[in-house]
């Protein structure tokens, strides 16, 4: 499913007309967006949470020339599904 696809679900669902579900579910992106840059953790019970993880630097390989090169650090997005959507898919 793409996101034309989601939106349209999301009109069809909600009785919403398409734009309507888009601005929607835009808003729902940019406020979860918004939360993680904060650092903030967004909790959907039953669905799931979104977070930041850090990862710390490590050493890597180039693989063109062998090389060990120095990966930085960086703050990962990650998601972990809660019991009910995980119940739901099995």
């Amino acid at each position: 499913m793409n996101k034309a696809e989601l939106i349209e679900a999301i009109a069809d669902a909600a009785n919403l007309t398409k734009a309507d579900a888009g601005r929607a579910l835009d808003a729902v992106i940019d406020a979860i967006t918004d939360a993680l840059k904060k650092g903030d953790t967004v909790s959907l019970v039953g669905f799931g949470s979104f977070a930041v993880k850090e990862r710390a630097e490590r050493q890597g390989r180039n693989p063109q020339t062998g090389d060990s090169i120095t990966i930085k650090a960086a703050k990962i997005p990650s998601f972990k599904c809660g019991k009910a959507l995980k119940d739901a898919v099995n």
